[in-house]
């Protein structure tokens, strides 16, 4: 036998490390079916192919994929994924090839070491995007076989069991960040507890080691002064369950010092003040059980009001199911019990990996009991695929996939009775989003439990959301503060960018078309081949973005289309774009440019439907409107032809637009007088929506209002019944302040 077979000493270390037989006879006693040859052959393969390797502790490298190997073991893992967790980093660190692997073991096998090795070096670097990246990376991976996923977990937890060797402590910080902020919330995803809370109490080590190791020492107090009160709160639930003739396992497990400090940071407490430092756990044959214990220990011992969840009737969306209760038990001690079978169990502690068992003749994942446990626990990964689906910068993919991890859950219900999972703080916006990315861009409103409500409405548990549809597949501007989900606010990204292209892009070719015109030339789309090759643009659509994004001037597209043209600036000094066309005329609601994509209003001068209005386009932002009179459009060179663009009003928005003019009044101070405004802003049909008082004296204060209106005329209606009021010394149209930009 081979020295490989046996537990070995490395030269450089007293470490004592498992055999592969030891391996094998691990993965055997769950599933004889496990190629234990093909086991053997990997291992012999990962220990000569990291032979040269160390680790920062001295010891051989192979070490560590052993012990990953392991650690997939104690999940009951299959043949490959054991494999797997031997060979991961032999295409990355050592000469090995992934036609070798493949070659020397299996395609499967070969398809999850290349799953793996293409997440590249996954510690944190000091750039936010590189995380960002490295996420990406793992969620493409993770799509195709959730097993790189596991592989991933188990590597990362042997790394942070390591991580004391590393000799930075910087270093040791940021993979312990990532580890928190990334791999643990991953895990408490597809339901592995186990390595979740291990992963999060490492992290929490490293990061906050003064808290750490103050939790510890009085948890080591406590389990000292209260040695005996685990095992007799145990006996006495236990005795009374027996009595009922249910036959159950009662243990109590102390709370981690991470979940401790959760609490303490949650809820404001010291560390005196929490009760419930044990928890108690009650494993009983039969889900009906679960209920009978229930009934016998609220019976027996006082409930804690508000202290009782049912994840049975209602799982977590990673399968989790278990009855949840709080009650004064025993000698008076506040005890926390989770109620559940052997079943729920192993899924609560290994979630997704509780799946994988020994069927017939063969091994691997069973989607089968995954469903009829609650639903497949890998839909739980599906948020972060269509997070990526809606592209944007790796920064952006970080912001959105963290709020998917990290939050507290909170159920309501499609009006048909589907039950929807969304973070605690959702909206009916969120809500939406959550059934279909469609239902969130049409949504114009939504009914919470048979009642109109706002979109900026935050759910409660249980709470059953119809959403009302509209038209419009454009989001009005803020909606992305309605929001508080990743995908939400991914989609809503998205639909802004596209719709941002598709307005600067006919922008863009009006521009370009008005340029010709100027030229004296006749506008073709194909006879711009020529000058989109000297620009270096691949399309038309590219562009007329880049025109209207004025990142090229239209004298460079037409030095590119006419080369060696005479460019007369002093004759194009006054020439500028007009933009009056029916589907690009200022409309802010419903087509046209569209209010916070390419159009902004100027706070200076504060425009309405009626005013005459210019535009100036802005590098990157799109075009600002100004009133024709703006003082401030003295502050721009007129002589630039790009920078100017002509606007009108659509009929449509000189007579259905509500906007906000803002009018400054002073007034007599005196009892009445809000009323007397009010009373006249109603009467011509305005709507106050919003007022401020400037200055206030002794006899006169002067107040801002922000009053809804249709146009300039109905405004100025407004301000001269203001006028008219005996109580106003003067009022007049006033400009929105810089702030309110």
């Amino acid at each position: 036998m081979s020295a490989v077979e046996h537990s070995a000493k490395t030269p450089h270390s007293d470490h004592a490390y498992t055999s592969a037989d030891e391996l094998i006879a691990r993965v055997h006693k769950y599933d004889p079916s496990a190629d234990g040859e093909l086991i053997r052959r990997a291992y012999a393969f990962g220990r000569e192919m990291h032979a040269p390797q160390k680790r920062y502790s001295g010891e051989p490298y192979h070490i560590h994929v052993v012990d990953v190997a392991m650690n997939l073991a104690e999940l009951r893992m299959d043949t490959a994924t054991i494999c797997t967790g031997l060979l991961h980093d032999t295409v990355e660190d050592t000469p090995a090839t992934l036609a070798q692997i493949q070659r020397e073991f299996s395609e499967e096998i070969a398809h999850l070491v290349d799953g793996v090795t293409k997440l590249g070096k996954m510690e944190l670097s000091s750039k936010r995007t590189q995380q960002g990246e490295n996420l990406q990376k793992l969620v493409v991976a993770i799509s195709t076989d959730v097993r790189v996923l596991i592989v991933k977990l188990a590597d990362r937890l042997h790394n942070m069991r390591t991580l004391h060797h590393i000799p930075k402590v910087e270093k040791r910080e940021r993979i312990a960040r990532e580890t928190l902020e990334i791999y643990a919330p991953l895990a408490r995803r597809i339901g592995i507890n186990r390595i979740c809370v291990e992963l999060e109490d490492l992290s929490f080590k490293y990061l906050n080691p003064a808290a750490h190791e103050s939790i510890v020492n009085r948890l080591n107090d406590l389990r000292t002064r209260h040695s005996d009160a685990v095992s007799t709160v145990s006996q006495a639930i236990g005795q009374r369950l027996m009595l009922a003739g249910i036959e159950p396992r009662v243990f109590g497990r102390e709370k981690r010092p991470y979940s401790i400090w959760r609490k303490l940071e949650r809820k404001g407490q010291t560390f005196d003040e929490i009760a419930d430092i044990y928890a108690f756990r009650v494993i009983v044959p039969t889900p009906d059980d679960c209920y009978r214990a229930l009934g016998v220990v609220h019976q027996t011992w006082r409930c804690v009001p508000e202290r009782f969840r049912d994840f049975i009737s209602t799982p977590k969306p990673n399968n989790y199911r278990s009855l949840h209760t709080t009650v004064i038990g025993p000698e008076s001690v506040r005890v926390e019990l989770q109620i559940r079978t052997e079943e729920m169990e192993a899924i609560a502690e290994s979630g997704v990996a509780a799946h994988w068992r020994y069927k017939g003749q063969s091994y691997g994942y069973d989607a089968a009991s995954a469903r009829a446990a609650g639903g497949d626990p890998l839909e739980r990964l599906r948020p972060f695929m269509e997070i990526l689906e809606q592209g944007g910068d790796p920064d952006e993919f970080l912001e959105h996939a963290k709020l998917e991890m990290f939050a507290d859950q909170v159920y309501a219900f499609t009006p048909k009775g589907e039950l929807i999972a969304l973070p605690s703080g959702a909206t009916p916006l969120d809500f939406a989003y959550a059934v279909h990315t469609e239902l969130g861009h049409t949504c114009v409103g939504a009914r919470i439990n048979g009642r109109d409500r706002p979109l900026r409405t935050q759910l409660k548990n249980g709470d059953v959301v119809s959403i009302l549809r509209g038209g419009v597949r454009q989001p009005p501007p803020g909606w992305e503060d309605l929001v508080t989900t990743g995908k939400a606010r991914a989609a809503i990204r998205r639909l802004v960018r596209t719709s941002e292209r598709d307005e600067f892009e006919r922008i863009g070719k009006i521009m370009a078309e008005h340029a010709f015109r100027r030229e004296g030339k006749t506008f073709r789309e194909d006879d711009l081949a020529d000058a989109m090759s000297r620009l270096e643009m691949e399309s038309l659509s590219d562009l007329y973005l880049a025109l209207g994004r004025r990142r090229i001037t239209t004298s460079d597209l037409l030095d590119a289309a006419f080369p060696g043209r005479t460019d007369d600036r002093e004759e194009m000094a006054n020439t500028r774009d007009l933009i009056k066309d029916e589907k690009a005329r200022l409309y802010v609601r419903g087509r046209g440019l569209t209010q916070g994509v390419s159009l902004h209003f100027a706070s200076c001068c504060s425009p309405l439907p009626g005013d005459r209005i210019v535009g100036l386009l802005e590098p990157e932002k799109g075009v600002k409107i100004h009133t024709i009179d703006c003082e401030a459009l003295s502050d721009f060179d007129s002589g630039d032809p790009d920078l100017w663009i002509d606007l009108g009003w659509t009929p449509e928005a000189e007579s259905n637009a509500v906007s906000i003019g803002r009018v400054r009044a002073v007034m007599h101070n005196e009892p009445g007088v809000l009323a007397e405004i009010a009373t006249a802003v109603g009467e011509n049909r305005g709507n106050i929506a919003n007022l401020k008082t400037i200055k206030r004296e002794p006899d006169f204060f002067e107040m801002q209002f922000d009053i809804e209106v249709f146009d300039a005329r109905h405004l100025s209606n407004i301000v001269s019944a203001l006028k008219m009021c005996e109580s106003v010394v003067d009022a007049e149209r006033a400009k929105l302040d810089q702030e309110d930009e």
